[in-house]
């Protein structure tokens, strides 16, 4: 079974989410509905929801939002990976009022701001107060930014952090050596983990098994399958794929491992990391 750690819902009619506008092919509505659909004939039971970037005014009711949809019977969802903003001066009143049996974890897309704000003294200040709540922080950051990853991870070392879609390599580009440099680098941090998301959408359009095995092979290589966990990135990995051609083409990219560490990197480390309230 697999535990998704990385499912986005858009509803327009409830929030404002302003990137959509210049991302054409994902420009409406993505329900829970279709995707537990989807997610019922290939093997999904658990989901967490991520955050997708709603207007910061939208950021509580994009919560309120998914605690409705944990209320549905047999809803597959579990918690949600909430939008904060841990520069501002704002944040401990969050963290506080935080509804801890909604919010599992937080997320600020750092590659949609200016790069010093994961440098700015607060938001790290802030990221050591979700280490001491419990609550871990995925990074999301683009290839050339992973030596600010590397910086923010050492800053925050009690801090559980989990780096999003790999590192976001530049596949379609070729640049695997720079990354794999700074895919080693971060391994050699224990407080953080990476998730196998959204690769399939940074390949050329014409992408197979063999363009991703490398990728694959090195996270394997590096952070072992103890400190990897799984995610859709539904809907954008509709963007070069569906979901279930993601789904398929994960089990055949770690068909090398043992039963037992498959189901750490689909379940296991997932229900480990957000779960240990529970």
């Amino acid at each position: 079974m697999i535990f998704d750690t990385h499912l986005h819902l858009i509803d327009r009619t409830r929030l404002a989410y302003p990137w959509l506008a210049g991302l054409a092919a994902l420009d409406r509505d993505w329900s829970y509905d279709a995707y537990a659909a989807v997610a019922g004939r290939v093997g999904i039971t658990k989901v967490l929801h991520m955050e997708v970037d709603a207007a910061e005014t939208d950021i509580d009711r994009e919560t309120a939002w998914i605690a409705e949809l944990m209320a549905r019977p047999g809803s597959l969802i579990c918690g949600a990976i909430s939008a904060a903003r841990p520069e501002a001066e704002g944040f401990e009143g969050w963290l506080e009022r935080a509804d801890r049996r909604i919010v599992r974890g937080v997320r600020r897309v750092l590659h949609v701001v200016p790069d010093g704000v994961s440098q700015n003294a607060r938001f790290r200040a802030n990221l050591r107060r979700l280490g001491a709540a419990g609550l871990p922080f995925d990074i999301c950051m683009l290839q050339r930014q992973l030596p600010l990853a590397v910086e923010l991870v050492d800053a925050c070392p009690d801090t559980v952090f989990i780096l999003d879609h790999c590192g976001v390599p530049t596949i379609a580009d070729g640049a695997f050596d720079d990354w794999s440099g700074w895919i080693s680098r971060l391994s050699e941090r224990p407080n953080l983990h990476v998730k196998l998301s959204g690769i399939s959408a940074y390949g050329p359009p014409d992408w197979t098994l063999r363009t991703l095995a490398p990728y694959v092979d090195r996270l394997l290589e590096t952070f072992g399958p103890a400190r990897i966990v799984w995610g859709s990135d539904s809907p954008v990995c509709t963007l070069q794929s569906s979901l279930a051609e993601w789904v398929a083409a994960t089990h055949s990219l770690i068909a090398g491992l043992s039963d037992g560490e498959r189901d750490a990197v689909m379940q296991g480390n997932a229900a480990r990391l957000w779960m240990r309230s529970l």
